[in-house]
């Protein structure tokens, strides 16, 4: 029987507050792990296979596969790209282990969200985050043979609170602000594909140093601020540098340009989710994006741990 069955593994979801893109040329970055995360269980299934099982946070099963092992051929699936990516991925994950595959022989792998898959919260990265777990290799190492990134949202993944990260180093900071009860996280509802954000960043060729400079100075004083007022003007700054380096409109010019506070796109742009701020009633707050057709509406203490 192999030593994987009965093991559990949790690992968190991520939101990046500052230094987005800008953290790939080692920028100084602030990072939040969110209370939601994705679950990994493995019990015992047909010999010789591997059975894969993942679902939604709403119970439904998402994703569905069968492997052949120790060859990985694919024998069923819901559906074919994902059940390829995965694996790759899990390919990897073995070349790099002292493991053999043949552990995987006789496992059913099942997945549970904590979130919905289409929020941007760290599907992906929770998955590299349990499989360099499981196979005892490096994540940023699986990280940078599959998906690519930063390596951010895996320091998430594990992380026991917000941590300013760069150059795949994470330490843990203290960032609870005053004023977490004027925070609000917004879902767009348009899931973004990081790697066509990263691509569009890369095309701008190399960041100059002061720029680099100017976004961790930024991270520093986000960490630091101690009002709503003043996390507003960092807001506005960052907003406007990543704007014009990417020749992207800003979130709140999209779609909230009356709105009262500031808004704050995360990760790749214009998609997942925004921070906003509030200096109005928690209602008044939720009534304006709900109006407007945004109905997931979170309190910053209901999202981040």
């Amino acid at each position: 029987m192999s030593s994987f069955i009965g093991k559990n593994y949790q690992a968190q979801g991520k939101l990046l507050l500052t230094g987005e893109y800008f953290v790939l040329d080692g920028a100084l970055a602030l990072a939040l792990p969110t209370r939601l995360g994705q679950k990994f269980s493995i019990s015992a299934g047909p010999a010789d296979r591997l059975s894969w099982q993942s679902y939604d946070v709403d119970g439904s099963r998402w994703f569905s596969a069968i492997y052949d092992i120790p060859s990985l051929t694919i024998l069923d699936c819901n559906e074919m790209e994902p059940t390829q990516r995965l694996q790759e991925i899990i390919r990897q994950a073995f070349l790099r282990s002292s493991l053999a595959l043949d552990e995987l022989a006789g496992c059913t792998i099942t997945t549970r969200l904590g979130f919905s898959r289409y929020w941007g919260l760290g599907t992906s990265s929770t998955l590299i985050s349990f499989l360099a777990d499981l196979t005892a290799v490096n994540p940023y190492a699986l990280l940078e043979a599959t998906f690519g990134g930063s390596g951010y949202d895996l320091a998430c993944a594990q992380a026991g609170g917000p941590i300013l990260y760069q150059n795949k180093t994470a330490r843990n900071v203290f960032f609870q602000p005053l004023f977490a009860d004027q925070l609000y996280f917004v879902y767009l509802g348009k899931k973004q594909n990081s790697r066509d954000g990263i691509q569009r960043y890369r095309a701008l060729g190399e960041i100059a140093k002061d720029k680099l400079d100017e976004i961790n100075q930024l991270t520093l004083d986000f960490v630091a601020c101690d009002s709503l007022s003043e996390i507003e003007a960092l807001i506005l700054q960052h907003e406007t540098i990543v704007s014009t380096m990417l020749d992207l409109p800003r979130a709140q010019d999209l779609y909230f340009a009356d709105y009262w506070g500031q808004v704050k796109s995360l990760g790749a742009w214009g998609g997942d989710f925004v921070l906003v701020t509030s200096n109005r009633g928690d209602q008044e707050t939720k009534n304006y994006f709900q109006h407007k057709g945004f109905e997931v509406v979170l309190r910053y203490k209901e999202m981040i741990l």
